[in-house]
């Protein structure tokens, strides 16, 4: 690992870890703002999901925060650590986009001033989210499990025509050995021949 990424991760983490673990144990004070969007969410995603997971999502919005709050503070750490970095990442970017919304919605502001604050944070967080989707594709410079399949496939089909000209090459050659052979025996028996 880079020294760059040794750094990068804990400091794009730290946030989620905190603002995380004070969802968890406070979270309250969010349900104000996160209520309109949960009231709208919540039904959709139960009607979208497979019976068995729509039936868990919690009702109440305050412990749909402290369940985003657990989220966060997980993928948070996973980042951080660099175990399950990748998978973190995306828990952490998916995390964010209800936070943004239910947050930050400047376009329901009425002040100039309030409007651009929360602009400007609306803002913030999708620069988050973007360093997020980059630490979630992020392959360490190593080639990802994408790739190496198509890849692996590619090199398979080539060793296996590789393979099948040596094959023939060498059925060729077998057979021209095994002609000359027949020549030189046929020969060799027509000398021993007795002359009548």
């Amino acid at each position: 690992m880079t020294v760059v990424r040794a750094l990068a991760r804990p400091l794009l983490s730290v946030l989620f870890v905190v603002q995380g673990a004070n969802q968890v144990r406070n979270p309250e004070p969010l349900v104000p703002k996160a209520q309109p969007v949960t009231d709208r969410l919540v039904p959709l995603a139960k009607r979208v999901a497979p019976a068995q997971v729509g039936d868990r999502i919690p009702d109440t919005t305050v412990n749909l925060i402290r369940l985003n709050g657990a989220a966060q503070v997980i993928g948070g750490l996973a980042l951080a650590t660099g175990k399950g970095r990748r998978l973190g990442a995306a828990v952490l970017a998916a995390s964010l986009v209800p936070t943004t919304v239910a947050g930050h919605p400047f376009w329901q502001e009425t002040d100039k001033q309030a409007k651009q604050v929360q602009r400007v944070q609306f803002m913030k967080n999708l620069g988050l989210l973007g360093g997020l989707l980059l630490a979630a594709v992020d392959t360490e410079g190593q080639p990802g499990l994408i790739w190496r399949a198509s890849h692996g496939a590619k090199a398979a089909k080539r060793e296996t025509k590789r393979g099948a000209k040596l094959a023939k090459r060498e059925t060729k050659q077998l057979a021209r050995s095994a002609r000359r052979e027949a020549r030189l025996v046929a020969r060799t028996a027509k000398a021993e021949l007795p002359f009548g």
